[in-house]
């Protein structure tokens, strides 16, 4: 219920804020905007080590699907506050990111 809260109440401040009435509907019966995954998994982050397993996939994202060539090109990323704080030492810190296989990581 918290998530459908959140994503009902941003929804709306979209559209107010773009003045549209109107948005691509997949599922008009459902009424899901095209701005939200259709799917969603909860997950409890267990230690630190799954915290730090998360926040680097968080941050090689970009990277996998192909929206900048390293983790350091994406200027929106966290990543360079983490490097500026001392969280992060290298960019080599995302050689051990898992793949989706190898991992429970949602898309």
């Amino acid at each position: 219920m918290r998530w459908s809260s959140i994503k009902g109440i941003f929804s709306r401040e979209y559209l107010r804020a773009k003045h549209q009435k109107d948005v691509s509907l997949p599922r008009p019966d459902k009424g899901e905007l095209c701005i939200w995954q259709k799917r969603f998994w909860e997950h409890q982050i267990r230690n630190e080590r799954d915290l730090q397993r998360h926040i680097d996939y968080i941050h090689y994202n970009p990277v996998k699907h192909g929206l900048s060539e390293s983790v350091e090109d994406w200027p929106w990323s966290t990543y360079h506050q983490f490097l500026k704080d001392g969280l992060y030492g290298k960019i080599s810190d995302f050689e051990n990111v898992p793949s989706e296989e190898e991992s429970d990581f949602g898309e």
